[in-house]
């Protein structure tokens, strides 16, 4: 019995330990979030429930403007379905390697720090699914691979267990 519990207590201490962005400060290229976004980029993503079906595709399409200290997304999203959808965030760098936003739809500020070539980006969200709105939170992960292309996968999570992923693929427009 006492193994037992042992083991279950590293099952659920492994699971709840993750990648620090710190990890990734020797990789290259450097990411700077005003950097990458300000101008044109297209995105292209699914989102995935926690089976792993794929129950949204999407397109987004982003226009990203700073003044002053703010960099402003415009993100439309058009989804396979047709349905679309728009989020702007407002972003605040507050530190060397930090960053605040807020948009519409995200429950208070999300939070971020960029290392290297990462960035992870935390916040909680009201999310629409056909039947009603759960609030999740989103432990989004973004790898910057060359200067026009970035990689972003997010895990959806309610009450701490995993619900969803989003994989999202980058690339800045000329």
């Amino acid at each position: 019995m006492k193994k037992v519990f042992l083991t279950a207590v590293m099952l659920l201490l492994t699971a709840c330990a993750g990648s620090n962005v710190k990890d990734y400060a020797a990789e290259t290229p450097k990411f700077s979030l005003e950097q990458y976004f300000t101008g044109h980029t297209k995105a292209w993503g699914i989102f995935e429930d926690r089976f792993g079906a794929v129950r949204a595709r999407f397109v987004v399409d982003i226009k990203g403007t700073k003044e002053g200290d703010t960099l402003t997304l415009v993100e439309d999203f058009v989804y396979s379905d047709g349905k679309t959808e728009q989020r702007i965030w407002k972003i605040r760098k507050t530190g060397e390697d930090t960053y605040v936003g807020t948009a519409g739809d995200v429950i208070g500020e999300a939070t971020g720090v960029v290392s290297g070539n990462a960035l992870n980006w935390a916040y909680a969200m009201d999310l629409k699914t056909p039947d009603r709105t759960l609030r999740v939170k989103f432990d989004d992960w973004m790898y910057l691979m060359d200067e026009k292309r970035l990689i972003n996968r997010a895990y959806v999570r309610k009450w701490g267990i995993e619900v969803g992923s989003v994989t999202l693929f980058f690339e800045k427009q000329d």
